[in-house]
């Protein structure tokens, strides 16, 4: 009876051992190292296309800061003072009576 239990082990342990080899050698096939190779290349320029994107955006942002310096006749640089300015005092505020506080 004992040989008869270690014989229904060692079948098994020995079918598990074949389909982990037979799942590492299919891994490792050509067809499946080329669709993991094309998996990572559409990843690959999907990422450069978000970058693209997020790059394109930040120019247009900076293009239209510039064009509304530009269009007030004053540096960027005064221009950001004029927003950190504004944003320190708090535009838009209102007093008791709901008036706007202007400076």
């Amino acid at each position: 009876m004992k040989r008869l239990l270690w014989l229904g082990v060692g079948v098994a342990v020995g079918v598990i051992v074949m389909r982990k080899v037979s799942e590492t050698v299919k891994a490792y096939s050509p067809s499946s190292l080329a669709g993991s190779a094309r998996e990572s290349a559409v990843g690959l320029i999907d990422s450069v296309r978000d970058f693209v994107a997020d790059v394109r955006e930040g120019m247009a942002e900076r293009e239209a800061e510039i064009e509304a310096a530009f269009a007030q006749g004053v540096t960027l640089e005064e221009l950001e003072q004029e927003v950190e300015d504004d944003e320190a005092f708090g535009a838009g505020r209102t007093d008791e009576d709901g008036a706007e506080i202007r400076r």
